[in-house]
C-alpha cells in the first residue's frame, strides 16, 4: 500500500513538522498537530468549507484496507456523490488493541486518507485523537479482527471503551456509526484463527452474523455494513469460494470490490446493480456477481441468498476453459482443480486467465491422490506447460494403493447453457511406464460419449468426446476410469489436463 498512497513525513511536508516532532516525544497536543484542527469544543465546532461531502473513516486493520481503500471512492463519483475516505489502519488489530492504543496514547496508527479530489496519503505514526479530530466525519466504523468477529465475548469486552472514546472525540454531533461485518475465511484457509470456528466456514459466518445482530447491544451502532454476507452470498454463484487470496484477505479485485459495493449502497442507500464502474481487469460476469452478491445482502444482511441466477451465464464460451488437475503453482491460462478430494470446488475462467465464464467443477467422487510423473515435453492441442503435463490426479481399479481402492473417479461442470452443445477433450500420462495404463473418460449429459487413451509414456495424443448437451439442470458429469485394455497390475487411470469448449 505504501505504492498507493503518498506517505507523508517531516521531510516531505512542512506543516507536519512539529506535530511529527511532538509524536515521538508523545506530546501532541490539539495545539499543535498535522492537521491545522481549529481549538474549540466539539459542541461549537462547525463544519470545514466542503459542504455535501460525505467523510467516513474506519478503525481496522487490513479488513478496513480490504473493504473501502479500493472501489469506494471510485463507486461515489460514479454517482457524483463526494466523499473524503479515512482508514486508521494497524495490521491485524483487533478492538482490544485499539482499546490499549488509546489508553496509552500510542502512535500506533497509518493514517491512510483519501481526499475530496482522489489524492491518496498516509500518515504513518499517528495516535487515534489525531485522525477522529481531523474531520467532522459523517460515518466511523469499527471491526473486529477477524478471527474473533464471531466471538461476542471479545467485542462486548473492548468496544465499549473504543465507541466511548471516539465519542469523546468527534466534531460532528451528528455522526453515525457502523459496525462492519467481516467475512468468513475460505473453507480451504490456514490461518490459525480458523480453528475458533472448527475450521469450518459456515460456521464462521453463522458466528459472525450472530455478533453483529447483537452489536447494537454493546453500543449504539447505528449501521451495520454486511460485507461478510456479501462474500458469502457471492460464493453461492459460479464464482465458488474464489473471493480470499490467501484464504482471508479478500481477491484483488473481485473480493474487494463486493465489499466496496456493500459499503456503498449500505451507505449511501443506492444500488451498484449496473453501475458501469469496475476494476481494471474485472470481466463483467464478476461485475454482475459482486453487485449482486452486495445488493443481497443489504436486503437480506443476516442470511445467505442463494444466487441461483449466477450460477451459469449462459451463451457459448467464446475463448477454452483449460482445467489442470494438479497441485502446486498455478499456471497462466489454466483453472487448477488444487484436490483430489470429493467436495473440492472450483469456478471457471476461460483461457485468457482474466474472466470467470459461469461455470464451475466439481468432483464428487475422489481420486486417489497426485502423480507427478507425467510428461515433461508436449506435443499436444493443449501447448500444456510442464507443471500441467507431469501432474495428474489417478485412481487405481485392481487393487489397493495406499490403502485405497478407486475403481472411478467423477466431476461434475455446472452451470452449462442448456442450449448448447460442449466438446471435452483429455490429456493423461505416465511417463516412464511400458505396461498399458489405457483410461476410459465417460461423459454424459441428456447424451453420452467415451473416449480411450492409453496413458503410459504418453506425450503426444489427446482423445475428445464431442457434442454433449447438458442435463436438464445445465449438468455435465465426467467419469474417469480404467479402459477395458489396460493391463497395468494395479489398473491405474490418470487425468492431467481437460479442454472445454461449446458448439
Amino acid at each position: 500500500m505504501k505504492n498507493w498512497f503518498k506517505i507523508f513525513s517531516t521531510r516531505t511536508l512542512a506543516p507536519l513538522m512539529m506535530g511529527a516532532v511532538l509524536l515521538l516525544t508523545g506530546a501532541c497536543t490539539k495545539d499543535s498537530n498535522p492537521f491545522d484542527l481549529p481549538n474549540a469544543d466539539p459542541s461549537q465546532y462547525e463544519r470545514k468549507a466542503n459542504p455535501g461531502v460525505i467523510k467516513i473513516l474506519a478503525i481496522g486493520n487490513s479488513f478496513s484496507e480490504d473493504a473501502i481503500e479500493s472501489h469506494l471512492y471510485e463507486l461515489a463519483k460514479e454517482k457524483g456523490i463526494k466523499v473524503i475516505i479515512g482508514n486508521m489502519y494497524i495490521g491485524g488489530a483487533s478492538l482490544n488493541d485499539h482499546k490499549t492504543n488509546i489508553e496509552r496514547s500510542l502512535p500506533a496508527y497509518d493514517y491512510r486518507k483519501i481526499s475530496q479530489d482522489g489524492t491518496r496519503k498516509a500518515y504513518p505514526k499517528l495516535t487515534m485523537d489525531l485522525a477522529v479530530e481531523d474531520e467532522d466525519w459523517d460515518y466511523v466504523s469499527f471491526q473486529q479482527v477477524s478471527q474473533n468477529s464471531g466471538q461476542l465475548a471479545t467485542v462486548q469486552s473492548a468496544l465499549p471503551a473504543v465507541y466511548n472514546y471516539v465519542k469523546s472525540k468527534v466534531r460532528n454531533p451528528n455522526v453515525k456509526y457502523v459496525y462492519h461485518q467481516t467475512w468468513a475465511y475460505a473453507q480451504s484457509s490456514t490461518h490459525t484463527g480458523f480453528a475458533n470456528y472448527n475450521s469450518n466456514q459456515l460456521t464462521m459466518y453463522n458466528a459472525i452474523v450472530d455478533v453483529s445482530k447483537k452489536v447494537k447491544e454493546i453500543v449504539p451502532i447505528d449501521i451495520i455494513i454486511p460485507a461478510g454476507t456479501a462474500i458469502q452470498n457471492g460464493r453461492t454463484s459460479a464464482i465458488e469460494d474464489n473471493f480470499t487470496r490467501d484464504g482471508y484477505h479478500l481477491s484483488i479485485p473481485l473480493g474487494r470490490y463486493t465489499a466496496a459495493c456493500t459499503w456503498f449502497e449500505t451507505l449511501f442507500n443506492q444500488s451498484t446493480v449496473g453501475m458501469t464502474y469496475k476494476p481494471e481487469g474485472m470481466g463483467t460476469f464478476e461485475a454482475r456477481v459482486a453487485q449482486n452478491a452486495a445488493h443481497f445482502a443489504v436486503l437480506k444482511p443476516f442470511e445467505i441468498t442463494p444466487m441461483v441466477d449466477f450460477q451459469g451465464e449462459g451463451g457459448p464460451l467464446l475463448n477454452p476453459v483449460l482445467i489442470d488437475f494438479g497441485k502446486g503453482a498455478v499456471s497462466p491460462g489454466w483453472n487448477q482443480v488444487n484436490d483430489f478430494l470429493a467436495g473440492t470446488r472450483i469456478g471457471l475462467k476461460d483461457n485468457q486467465g482474466k474472466e470467470y465464464v459461469g461455470l464451475s467443477l466439481s468432483i464428487t467422487e475422489r481420486f486417489n491422490g497426485e502423480n507427478t510423473g507425467g510428461a515433461t515435453a508436449t506435443t499436444t492441442p493443449f501447448n500444456m506447460p510442464l507443471l500441467v503435463s507431469s501432474r495428474s490426479y489417478f485412481g487405481n481399479t485392481k487393487r489397493a494403493f495406499s490403502g485405497l481402492l478407486i475403481t472411478q473417479s467423477v466431476f461434475v461442470l455446472s452451470g452449462l447453457d442448456k442450449g448448447l452443445t460442449y466438446s471435452l477433450c483429455f490429456f493423461g500420462s505416465r511417463a516412464g511406464v511400458s505396461d498399458n495404463r489405457e483410461t476410459k473418460y465417460t461423459v454424459a449429459g441428456t447424451n453420452q460419449g467415451q473416449a480411450l487413451l492409453n496413458t503410459s509414456a504418453n506425450a503426444n495424443n489427446i482423445v475428445c468426446v464431442e457434442r454433449i448437451s447438458p442435463d436438464a439442470n445445465g449438468k455435465i458429469t465426467v467419469t474417469v476410469t480404467a479402459g477395458d485394455n489396460n493391463n497395468s497390475a494395479d489398473g491405474f487411470f490418470y487425468l492431467n489436463a481437460a479442454r472445454l469448449t461449446s458448439n
